[in-house]
């Protein structure tokens, strides 16, 4: 529920209830929740991911929910974080088969993938952003309104969710099958270019979505600007036979020798 206010207190929240509404209380609470399945919507959050493709803007339309009932744009429910963290285990295992793995190597990969490529990656990333976003992006600047930490990490998972499923699932059938992406031949560069294009694509649109969603933020669509580098760099890489699923192999497999 919203946050009472007491007559005695001119507006301002009450001790108890300011001290629910932390971020330490509100990341307590996310951490302890992990720890219960039961307690998780599975079904709400699978609903979000198939969203995330079709009608992202439905998703956070339901952030938007989030805030008049809870008061955190944040999500508060780690089902989402959990499907996602299979996805990506399932989606490595798979790379580790397609490139002939063996178990030990494929293990490897998998920690470098959890706890580097998502877990650390994505901390960067969303205190990049939240940095950002607060210094440069707030309509006005106060105590009042700012972009929560949690919200820019929510974000990153949405975006990072299409990318994981583009590029390392999908993918996976075009790597050694149907079209032979992993080779120096055109159609196989070109389609593996492609599919990264979609994913990187579908990541900035669903993070500039995430941040125009904020009714405090301005000049969002500066956010939209990295499309005209990610369009340079497609038509480069087409045009002087740059393929980077093969480069994506390969440095998979350096980093489990």
């Amino acid at each position: 529920m919203l946050p009472t206010t007491s007559p005695h207190t001119n507006g301002a929240l009450g001790a108890r209830d300011a001290a629910r509404h932390t971020a330490g209380a509100k990341r307590y609470k996310y951490l302890r929740r992990l720890l219960h399945f039961r307690q998780m919507d599975f079904e709400f959050a699978l609903w979000q991911m198939l969203y995330l493709f079709t009608s992202p803007q439905r998703v956070y339309r339901n952030f938007h929910y989030r805030k008049q009932t809870k008061d955190q744009w944040a999500r508060d429910d780690p089902a989402f974080l959990v499907l996602l963290s299979i996805w990506l285990c399932v989606s490595t295992i798979g790379f580790g088969l397609v490139l002939d793995m063996g178990v030990l190597e494929t293990l490897k990969l998998l920690l470098w993938v959890v706890f580097v490529d998502c877990i650390g990656v994505g901390l960067f990333i969303s205190t990049l952003m939240w940095f950002i976003t607060n210094k440069y992006l707030l309509k006005h600047p106060s105590r009042n309104f700012d972009v929560e930490w949690g919200y820019a990490f929510d974000v990153h998972l949405n975006a990072f969710y299409p990318l994981l499923v583009i590029l390392h699932f999908l993918q996976l059938f075009f790597i050694n099958h149907i079209v032979v992406i992993n080779s120096d031949w055109f159609l196989g560069y070109f389609i593996g270019n492609t599919l990264w294009l979609i994913a990187i694509g579908y990541y900035l649109y669903i993070t500039f979505l995430g941040y125009n969603a904020l009714p405090f933020l301005q000049n969002t669509v500066v956010l939209l600007y990295p499309f005209a580098l990610l369009g340079l760099i497609y038509v480069l890489s087409i045009s002087l036979g740059w393929n980077f699923t093969k480069g994506l192999c390969w440095f998979y497999k350096y980093r489990v020798q």
